[in-house]
């Protein structure tokens, strides 16, 4: 009976739809400020999908664990989303030490994406690399997270290699669109024009009900004529 609840409460993890209805409301805040920032690698729509999938995950994670480990990770799941960074990525960091399984794993998470608002980029790699999932929004995202910190260093080489992986993990309509954006943007800042037209193209051709359509459309545009010269 645990087992059939546990599966009932991740259901909209695994499935697009499932999570659309689940998430609601933040998601037509997501999709507000990605259309306001489209041209951004990073920014606001991504604080705001970090909350988001913060929260998501501290409500299975309160349901999996033992009491003490909820209250240590309420308060520090409180700071972070208080958007006291410092003090946020301190404690999940002492957290992702003191506890295995869901707790550290998650840890890992919150850590690293606190570290990457305060800049701390090598800590903020470190820990989003020492997290792992498989479910369809969380490990997207850490992948996306890692590729924004390598970005921030100028290391645009391993950013489009985890910005790949974020765009082809589950992919989905209403993230993958936006991963993509920020590999073309990668590989436009790695001089690799050719390389960002053809995503341009996939999500002009595949997401064309999606946010990022317009803006994708239009640098596709200004990259045919740089990549035919």
């Amino acid at each position: 009976m645990a087992k059939k609840e546990e599966n009932k409460n991740l259901e909209f993890l695994e499935s697009p739809e499932g999570l659309k209805q689940e998430l609601g409301h933040d998601i037509e805040k997501v999709q507000q400020a990605v259309e306001k920032n489209k041209g951004l690698v990073s920014g606001v729509a991504g604080a705001i999908i970090v909350a988001v999938i913060g929260y998501f995950g501290y409500k299975y994670y309160v349901a999996t664990q033992d009491e003490a480990a909820q209250a240590k990770m309420y308060n520090a799941v409180y700071k972070f989303e208080a958007d006291s960074n410092k003090v946020a990525a301190q404690e999940f960091a002492k957290l992702a030490d003191e506890f295995g399984g869901h707790a550290g794993n998650l840890s890992n998470f919150y850590a690293g994406a606190a570290e990457l608002k305060e800049g701390k980029y090598d800590a903020a790699i470190e820990h989003l690399k020492a997290f792992s999932s498989s479910d369809l929004l969380v490990q997207a995202r850490a992948y996306s997270l890692i590729g924004d910190a390598y970005a921030e260093k100028k290391s645009f080489g391993e950013a489009i290699d985890y910005y790949k992986k974020a765009s082809e993990y589950k992919a989905n309509k209403f993230f993958t669109p936006s991963y993509l954006m920020k590999l073309a943007a990668a590989y436009e800042a790695n001089k690799q024009n050719k390389e960002a037209l053809d995503v341009y193209n996939e999500i002009v051709e595949k997401y064309a009900e999606s946010a990022e359509y317009i803006n994708a459309k239009k640098y596709k545009a200004v990259l045919e004529g740089s990549v035919s010269e």
